[in-house]
């Protein structure tokens, strides 16, 4: 095989199987995928949720991950949002003339990590090949399903007034790491993204309090386009408090340097939960016994005041609106 993917890999002839066969399937073997049908068959019972989102980061190797981990990860957390266990994932990937069989077996392995620590089969996929300087290495889709527990009604519209808001861990690091990369940003200590996949994480908060009422990551647009979808959805106010969120210096560092504000910035391995305030801390506690949660805190609650808007009590004393993010503060983080 050749050192770097040529426009005949996507013919549907025999240097496509040979690809499938020997870049895709040794490592992602499992007896739904290897039938190699055109669609995976399998069986589930109880409610079902379905997820599907595409990659196109730059660069696609980046510090803490790259761009395979990002796609098992970020689809593993959308599912796991709505309180669902993920079970089966598809993969299809475009793929740029003259990527490195190397660079790609790389992320092939990648996708293989994420996915056996998340605990979820890749079943199905599919492969294209475009003429270079048509894409931009390799662009990544996919699609999860997954169960949702008996009992369980996790909803962006379930806040209600006195509720608890919990941030997992500290914010913007993904955005950070990607930028540091592409602009060549140094910091004292090495910062690299949280791009994680968080179904355990969810598992042990709906352990502790199944009447979890929301549950989301926030990925583009960052904590602050979140809290904003909560407080719509729910048509509930929102107070944040600016000293209470977890924030790394090598990121505020960056922020103020490239002069964005931190809230706004991607993540790619956090969650923000809305809990009913007897649940808080049983449920503070159990993220802090995952990796992924330590660094979790209680950063806000839910009022009935100024509903659909998101109010941060700063650190110097007063008060400001915190909308949505507008625009797009870094393209192509995910």
């Amino acid at each position: 095989m050749n050192d770097t993917i040529l426009l005949a890999h996507g013919s549907g002839g025999k240097l496509s199987h040979d690809l499938v066969e020997r870049k895709f399937l040794p490592l992602l073997a499992n007896p739904l995928l290897d039938k190699l049908d055109d669609s995976a068959i399998f069986e589930a019972n109880g409610r079902l949720a379905f997820t599907t989102d595409s990659y196109v980061v730059n660069p696609i190797f980046f510090p803490g991950g790259d761009i395979g981990r990002l796609a098992v990860c970020g689809t593993v957390n959308d599912l796991s949002m709505n309180g669902a266990k993920p079970l089966y994932l598809s993969l299809s990937v475009i793929i740029e003339e003259g990527l490195l069989i190397a660079d790609l077996e790389r992320i092939v392995r990648s996708i293989k990590a994420a996915a056996d620590e998340a605990q979820v089969n890749i079943i199905t996929g599919d492969t294209k090949i475009v003429n270079q300087g048509q894409a931009d290495k390799l662009f990544i889709t996919t699609s999860g399903i997954g169960i949702i527990p008996a009992g369980i009604d996790i909803s962006g519209a379930n806040a209600k007034a006195g509720d608890r808001v919990i941030l997992s861990g500290t914010i913007g690091d993904h955005g950070i790491a990607i930028m540091s990369q592409r602009e060549g940003l140094r910091f004292e200590t090495f910062l690299e993204s949280d791009c994680a996949p968080l179904n355990k994480l969810v598992a042990q908060i709906v352990e502790a309090c199944p009447n979890t009422h929301c549950l989301r990551d926030p990925t583009r647009g960052g904590l602050a386009t979140t809290l904003n979808e909560f407080a719509k959805q729910s048509n509930v106010g929102i107070v944040v408090e600016e000293d209470k969120i977890p924030v790394k210096k090598e990121v505020k560092a960056a922020c103020e340097l490239l002069g964005f504000d931190p809230i706004y910035v991607a993540n790619e391995g956090k969650l923000v939960a809305i809990v009913e305030s007897g649940d808080t801390n049983k449920v503070l506690a159990q993220m802090k016994k995952n990796c992924y949660g330590r660094d979790a805190a209680i950063i806000g609650e839910v009022t009935n005041d100024h509903t659909g808007r998101v109010i941060m009590k700063t650190k110097l004393g007063p008060s400001r609106i915190i909308d949505m993010l507008s625009g797009e503060l870094l393209p192509r983080i995910c």
